[in-house]
C-alpha cells in the first residue's frame, strides 16, 4: 500500500530531485520513514533547519535543478525561514515541505502551532495546505511546477497524520519540467532601444544576474557599441571571465572603475539586474532596461525604455539593429581607469614583508591561485564577500554562491553543504567570517557526519568586521563588535576534521596546499587584520563627516589604539611600499 509520503516521494525523483535536507521530527516520521525505504533518493541531515534551506538554495543554484528541503512542525519550520529567503531572492527553485500539526487540532492554540500559510508568504511563490490524502500529490506537483517556473520557493504545509494514510490519488506520476519558450520584446521596442544606442557613443552596460547564459550575446553588443561592461556581483561568475570590455563592479562591494564608467555614461543599457543602490546609478543618462520581470522595471531608477525579456533572447533580436561604432573614446577611457584600479588593488594583495595580523586580500589571492579550475566559491556576508567580489577569478566553470540579494549572515558553510552534496567529486571553498561560521557552527558537524571534504576558510579578524565599518562611516564608535574567539583549528580537530592556524604570511600558503589536498573537511583559520577598511569606490559627504566624527569620539572614548591600528593599517604600510 503506496503512503501519501510514497507518493510525494514518487513525484519528487520523477522530477530528478535526488536528496532531501532536514532534521527529523516527529510530525516529520512518516515523511522520513518514506525515505528510508526508497531507492533513488537520499536523506542528507544537517544539524539546524535554517542550514537546510541554505544548502537546498546552494544545491539548486549548482545543480539548475528543484531542490528539497523539509521541517518538522512549530519550531522545526519555522527555522527554515531565514534560508528560504534567500532562496527566494536568489531566485532558484526550491520546494520546503513543512510539516503541521494535527490536522483537527489547527486553530486551537496546540503545542507547537503556527501558521505556516501566512508565516512563509513573503519568501515564496507558492504555499499551500494539503489538508486531505486526495489533494496533498496533486498540491505537491503543482508546488514544484509553481517553484521551478517562477525560480523561487513553494511551501506544501501538511499535517504528520497525512504522511502514513493511504494515497488515493491513482494518477500516474510524471515529471514536472520546466516549459522552454522564446522571450523577447517586440519589434518596435527593439527598433526604439537600437535607436538610442546606435546615436549615442557614451553607452555604458551593467549587467546582472539575469544575464547567465548570455555571456558571449553580452559580449558582442559590447564590442558592437564601443562599451564598457559592469557586472554586479552575482553575474561575476557569468560575465567577468573571456570579457575584454569588463571593467569591474560598482556599489558598496566595487571599486572606482566600474562606478566611473556607469557615472560618466551618455546611456545606460541593464541587462537583468536589479542592483538595488540608487546613489550609484547616474543622474542625467539614458536608461534602458532589460528584465524578465516587467515589475522590475524602473524601480532603483527612472527608465527611459523598458524591455520585457530574457537577456539572451532580447540581445539576439536587437543585435542585427545596431551598427557597428568606430568610435571607441569612452570604453578606452574606462579600461584604463580599469587596469590602474585593478593593478591599485593587486597591489594590497601580497605578503606585506610577513607583518601581521595577515592581510585577507592576501588570502584570497592565494585561495584563488591554489583552487581548481572547476571549484564553488561561498562566501559569507561582511567582509569575505568583498574579497571574493574582487580577488576570486572567475573562467566559466568556476562557481560563486552566496546571500547576495538577502545579505543574511553564516551563509558560506550551509551553501557550501548543498553545494558539495550535490557534487561529492568537486572542490568546494568556504569563505567564512569568524561571526558567520560562529553562528551555524554545529554544521561543522554536518560536513563529517556526511563526509563532505568542504573546505572552510576562516578569516579571523575576532569582530563582526562589516559592521564596525558601517559604524565607523556613520561616526559611530564601534561597540558590541568584538569577538572572543576560540582557536578555530582546534575545535575543528576536536570535532574529527583537518585543522589548522595560520598567523604569519610566510605559514599561509603551505596550509591552505595542505587544507586543499586533504580527502576529508578542512579548516583553515586565519588571523587576519581588523582594521582594513573596505571603502566603496565613492564616498559621500555624510560617510566623510562620519568617519570624522567616528575619529574624534573614539579618541575622546578612550579608544585611540584602535584609531592608530586603523592608521597604520591603511597609510603606513601604503606609504613604506
Amino acid at each position: 500500500m503506496s503512503t501519501v509520503a510514497d507518493r510525494i516521494i514518487e513525484a519528487l525523483k520523477a522530477t530528478g530531485v535526488q536528496r532531501i535536507y532536514g532534521l527529523p521530527g516527529d510530525s516529520l516520521n512518516g515523511f522520513t520513514d518514506a525515505i528510508r525505504r526508497a531507492e533513488g533518493i537520499s536523506w542528507e541531515q544537517v544539524r539546524h533547519e535554517e542550514a537546510a534551506a541554505f544548502a537546498a538554495a546552494a544545491d539548486a543554484a549548482l545543480s539548475g535543478r528543484l531542490a528539497v528541503c523539509v521541517g518538522s512542525c512549530g519550531p522545526g519550520n519555522l527555522h527554515l525561514i531565514n534560508g528560504l529567503y534567500d532562496a527566494q531572492r536568489s531566485g532558484v527553485p526550491v520546494l520546503a515541505i513543512a510539516a503541521h500539526i494535527p490536522l483537527s487540532e489547527i486553530g486551537s492554540g496546540y503545542f507547537q502551532e503556527t501558521h505556516p500559510q501566512q508565516l512563509f508568504k513573503e519568501c515564496s511563490v507558492y504555499r499551500e495546505l494539503a489538508s486531505t490524502p486526495e489533494a496533498a500529490p496533486r498540491i505537491v506537483e503543482m508546488a514544484m511546477r509553481a517553484a521551478v517556473e517562477e525560480c523561487g520557493v513553494s511551501v506544501v504545509v501538511i499535517p504528520g497524520e497525512l504522511f502514513v494514510r493511504r494515497a488515493k490519488d491513482d494518477r500516474p506520476v510524471r515529471p514536472v519540467v520546466p516549459a522552454r519558450s522564446l522571450q523577447r520584446p517586440d519589434n518596435e521596442s527593439l527598433a526604439k532601444t537600437a535607436q538610442v544606442l546606435n546615436g549615442s557613443d557614451r553607452v555604458t552596460i551593467l549587467a546582472g544576474a539575469g544575464a547567465a547564459g548570455a555571456h558571449d550575446q553580452v559580449v558582442e553588443l559590447a564590442s558592437v557599441v564601443r562599451s564598457p561592461v559592469v557586472h554586479t556581483l552575482r553575474s561575476k561568475e557569468h560575465l567577468e571571465y573571456d570579457n575584454p570590455f569588463d571593467v569591474g563592479m560598482t556599489g558598496l562591494l566595487g571599486f572606482a572603475s566600474g562606478y566611473k564608467a556607469i557615472r560618466e555614461a551618455e546611456v545606460l543599457l541593464m541587462l537583468g539586474t536589479d542592483f538595488p543602490y540608487r546613489q550609484f546609478y547616474p543622474q542625467n543618462a539614458t536608461v534602458i532596461q532589460v528584465d524578465i520581470c516587467g515589475s522590475r522595471l524602473g524601480r532603483r531608477t527612472p527608465v527611459d525604455i523598458g524591455l520585457v525579456g530574457t537577456v539572451k533572447d532580447t540581445l539576439a533580436a536587437l543585435l542585427p539593429l545596431l551598427r557597428r561604432k568606430l568610435d571607441g573614446a569612452h570604453l578606452d577611457r574606462a579600461l584604463r581607469h580599469y587596469r590602474k584600479t585593478r593593478a591599485s588593488m593587486d597591489a594590497l594583495a601580497v605578503n606585506d614583508r610577513n607583518r601581521t595580523p595577515i592581510r585577507p586580500e592576501y588570502v584570497t589571492a592565494i585561495v584563488d591561485r591554489l583552487a581548481a579550475d572547476d571549484a564553488v566559491f561561498t562566501y559569507d556576508v561582511g567582509s569575505p564577500v568583498i574579497w571574493a567580489a574582487r580577488y576570486l577569478t572567475m573562467n566559466g566553470r568556476r562557481r560563486l554562491i552566496g546571500s547576495s540579494t538577502h545579505g543574511s549572515m553564516a551563509g558560506a558553510l550551509p551553501h557550501a553543504v548543498g553545494a558539495q552534496t550535490a557534487d561529492r567529486s568537486r572542490q568546494v571553498i568556504a569563505l567564512a567570517g569568524d561571526g558567520g561560521l560562529a553562528m551555524l557552527f554545529g554544521e561543522l558537524l554536518t560536513l563529517r557526519q556526511n563526509k563532505l571534504p568542504v573546505k572552510v576558510v576562516v578569516f579571523n579578524n575576532a569582530s563582526l568586521n562589516f559592521v564596525e565599518l558601517e559604524m565607523k562611516a556613520a561616526g559611530f564608535v564601534t561597540f558590541g563588535t568584538d569577538l572572543h574567539n576560540p582557536d578555530f583549528a582546534a575545535v575543528a580537530r576536536a570535532l574529527g576534521l583537518f585543522g589548522v592556524r595560520v598567523e604569519t604570511p610566510c605559514e599561509l600558503e603551505p596550509a591552505l596546499k595542505r587544507a586543499l589536498s586533504h580527502e576529508g573537511p578542512a579548516i583553515v583559520d586565519v588571523i587576519t587584520t581588523r582594521q582594513e577598511l573596505t571603502i566603496p569606490p565613492a564616498i559621500t559627504a555624510e560617510q566623510a563627516k562620519g568617519f570624522t566624527l567616528y575619529a574624534i569620539r573614539t579618541i575622546l572614548a578612550g579608544h585611540g589604539d584602535e584609531l592608530l591600528d586603523l592608521v597604520t593599517t591603511n597609510v603606513a604600510r601604503r606609504i613604506l611600499d
